[in-house]
């Protein structure tokens, strides 16, 4: 790994301490440090192996452990993530994001992308991974447009009425959550909301800016049609077989330009 000087200090100092622990069977990493492009604003996303008898006693002390492990300055469960096992947390002085994921060992290999493994007790990381491959969630297009319509006319919803703030945040919804999966489709890479586009996928990151606005009504009615535009137009380009929902674009466009035509 070519980590940055933080990073790799912070993980020197806190690996001897976490080893200490008779209850964890091994440490792996995840994340941009492993197949990214890591940098100084990285965070680092450790895996905690605990043995299966030891797990609830150990995620009952998760933020003492961590504390005695590294100089914690805060942190809190990852509920709001869907991954209640995580920690995330600032350590430092000089300041670290630092995410700790408590993991079974006997739910280990049951992972979206191949970690690096740190440090392993007794073999157990390397054995489970051997044993199991990756799963990566499946991009499913269909899933998307069964729901683009409605979301389209949601949209022009709230445009219409005027709330600008929920229409500004619905265009950050859908670059999440439609564009920029389909960017990263279309540069091959793994899809992860808008995350990295300026680098993985910069002509597409280009054209995403057509989708952004200011606290303006025509400026979030523009911004709309491009997301449209951009969602047509990457959609089709993948060749993935779709049905498509003609009849809900077409009443739903024209709702939406019905609203933006309102506003004059």
């Amino acid at each position: 790994m070519d980590v940055p000087f933080l990073h790799s200090r912070f993980l020197s100092d806190a690996l001897p301490r976490i080893r200490q622990d008779a209850r964890v069977a091994g440490v792996a990493i995840t994340g941009s440090l492993v197949g990214g492009r890591p940098d100084v604003y990285s965070d680092v996303d450790l895996i905690l192996v605990i043995d299966d008898e030891a797990y609830d006693a150990v995620m009952r002390e998760r933020l003492v452990l961590i504390g005695s492990w590294t100089s914690l300055v805060a942190g809190f469960t990852g509920e709001h993530v869907g991954e209640p096992r995580v920690i995330i947390t600032l350590v430092g002085p000089p300041l670290l994001h630092v995410d700790f994921k408590f993991a079974r060992a006997s739910d280990f290999a049951e992972r979206t992308e191949d970690p690096e493994i740190l440090w392993d007790r007794d073999g157990l990381l390397a054995g489970a991974l051997a044993q199991q491959p990756p799963v990566t969630p499946a991009f499913d297009l269909q899933w998307i447009e069964d729901r683009f319509w409605i979301w389209v006319h949601y949209g022009a919803t709230k445009l219409g009425r005027g709330e600008l703030f929920e229409t500004i945040s619905f265009l950050t919804y859908l670059r999440e959550s439609v564009l920029g999966p389909l960017a990263a489709r279309r540069a091959g890479a793994v899809p992860r909301g808008v995350r990295h586009l300026e680098t993985i996928a910069p002509e597409e990151a280009r054209n995403l800016q057509a989708t952004l606005c200011g606290y303006d009504r025509h400026e979030a009615g523009r911004a709309l049609l491009a997301t449209v535009d951009l969602y047509r137009r990457w959609s089709d380009a993948g060749g993935a077989v779709v049905e498509r929902r003609h009849h809900a674009e077409k009443l739903a466009m024209q709702y939406l330009h019905d609203v933006i035509d309102q506003g004059g």
